[in-house]
């Protein structure tokens, strides 16, 4: 089944400027499948586990963090559970004005703490010339890392998975997945 999706969205339970609600209406407007909360470790406010259980959706909705790691400075690292799979994204890495050893070099760092399973290739969503014709040592995946309405529907994954989350996430481990733009 062909499923079109975003890993990396942001609420109102973080820096968002849309609750977890509003973010799963605009994104199934646009013909989404599945997408992940992926809020700000250290704006997480409490409860929000509980809200993003409440959502109302026919899309599949994953959990997920954006967690904020210090290696030579700041990058960020998106975790995202499925029922029994365990994803790990290495995020937006152009905006982190980085060469490629630079980023090779954090790349080797975190493996000492996560399995990275992906690359997240763009920034805010738009496609960055230099970093998608880039060869990575795992999956390129893109994403709009929408803060705002303005900012859903930019980039986006698709795959042919059946429809849970575990499928998705082994999917996307192994590269099986395109990536898109509007």
């Amino acid at each position: 089944m062909l499923l079109k999706g975003c890993l990396h969205t942001h609420t109102t339970c973080s820096d968002g400027t849309l609750t977890p609600q509003q973010v799963a209406v605009r994104y199934e407007e646009k013909g989404y499948d599945f997408i992940a909360f992926t809020d700000h470790d250290y704006l997480l406010k409490p409860g929000c586990d509980e809200i993003y259980n409440d959502v109302k959706s026919h899309m599949i909705i994953f959990a997920g963090i954006e967690m904020t790691v210090f290696l030579k400075g700041y990058i960020h690292v998106n975790r995202i559970f499925g029922d029994n799979q365990l994803l790990h994204i290495f995020n937006h890495l152009p905006e982190y004005d980085l060469d490629i050893e630079q980023i090779m070099d954090r790349l080797y760092d975190l493996h000492k703490m996560f399995t990275i399973d992906a690359m997240e290739i763009t920034a805010k969503g738009f496609k960055v010339k230099h970093f998608d014709e880039m060869t990575f040592p795992h999956p390129s995946i893109v994403s709009d890392d929408a803060h705002t309405a303005i900012g859903i529907g930019r980039a986006w994954i698709e795959l042919d998975a059946k429809r849970d989350k575990d499928s998705i996430l082994r999917a996307i481990k192994h590269g099986d997945f395109w990536n898109c733009y509007c």
